[in-house]
C-alpha cells in the first residue's frame, strides 16, 4: 500500500512539475532548470518504483505512458544541453539548434501523452473518489460531467490561442510568450488543455473496453 501511495505522489509530483514547466519564458531560465531537475529525479524514482516496467522497457506495445517515459528523457538530456545556468560545465556542442527543436518536440509531445494516460486511468480515480463520498448522487454525476465539458471545451479553445499545434509539429522553431500576462493565466489555460486530452483519454479508454466486456460475456 505505501509503494502504490508512493507512485501515485510521484506521478502527481510530476505532473506539477510538467506544468510548471511550460510557461518557460515567464517563470525565467534557472526556474525552469531546477523544475526541469527535478523532473529528472522524479523519473528516476518513478523508474525505482515501476522496475518491473523498466525491465520490459523495449518489450511489448508502445503505449501512451511509455512514450511519455521518452519523451521525458528527450526533453531532459536536451535541456541540459541548452542549459545556461546548472550545467554550464559542461562542454559547448555545435548542435544546439537541433537541441531546442528536440526539447520542443518532447516537451510538448510529452505534455499531451501524459495528459492522455490520465484520462486513461481516469476511471480509478473516480471509482476512489465515489467510495470516498458514500452513495452515488445523480445530480453530483450531472454537475462533474458537465464541469468536465465544460473544461474540455474551454481547452480545445486555449489549445488553439496558445498555437499548441504548430509546436507539436514543430510549424515554429520558438515557443512564444506575453510577458505582460500573469503566469497563473498560461497555467490555467494548459491545465484546461491538460483536461482536454485528459477528458479525450477517459473516453477512448472507455470505448476500448466495450468490446472487451462483449467478449467477456459472450455478447455478439
Amino acid at each position: 500500500m505505501k509503494r502504490a501511495k508512493a507512485k501515485i505522489l510521484v506521478d502527481a509530483a510530476m505532473t506539477l512539475a510538467l506544468l510548471l514547466l511550460m510557461p518557460y519564458e515567464l517563470i525565467g531560465a534557472l526556474p525552469h532548470e531546477i523544475i526541469g531537475t527535478g523532473m529528472l529525479l522524479l523519473f528516476g524514482i518513478h523508474h525505482i518504483l515501476n522496475r518491473k516496467w523498466t525491465a520490459s522497457v523495449f518489450k511489448g506495445r508502445y503505449t501512451a505512458m511509455r512514450s511519455v517515459q521518452l519523451c521525458i528523457l528527450g526533453s531532459g538530456v536536451s535541456g541540459i544541453l541548452l542549459s545556461k545556468h546548472l550545467y554550464t560545465f559542461l562542454p559547448d556542442v555545435a548542435f544546439s539548434s537541433l537541441s531546442r527543436r528536440v526539447h520542443m518536440l518532447c516537451a510538448y509531445w510529452g505534455f499531451v501523452l501524459m495528459s492522455l494516460h490520465l484520462g486513461f486511468h481516469w476511471r480509478r480515480m473516480v471509482t476512489a473518489m465515489g467510495k470516498r463520498f458514500g452513495e452515488k448522487s445523480r445530480i453530483r454525476t450531472i454537475v462533474v460531467r458537465a464541469l468536465g465539458v465544460c473544461i474540455a471545451l474551454y481547452g480545445c479553445y486555449a489549445f488553439v490561442k496558445r498555437g499548441v499545434g504548430d509546436y507539436l509539429f514543430l510549424r515554429t522553431a520558438f515557443a512564444f510568450f506575453d510577458y505582460s500576462e500573469p503566469v497563473i493565466l498560461f497555467i490555467l489555460d494548459y491545465m484546461a488543455i491538460m483536461g482536454t486530452f485528459a477528458f479525450l483519454g477517459y473516453y477512448l479508454a472507455m470505448g476500448l473496453m466495450k468490446p472487451e466486456r462483449k467478449h467477456k460475456t459472450g455478447r455478439k
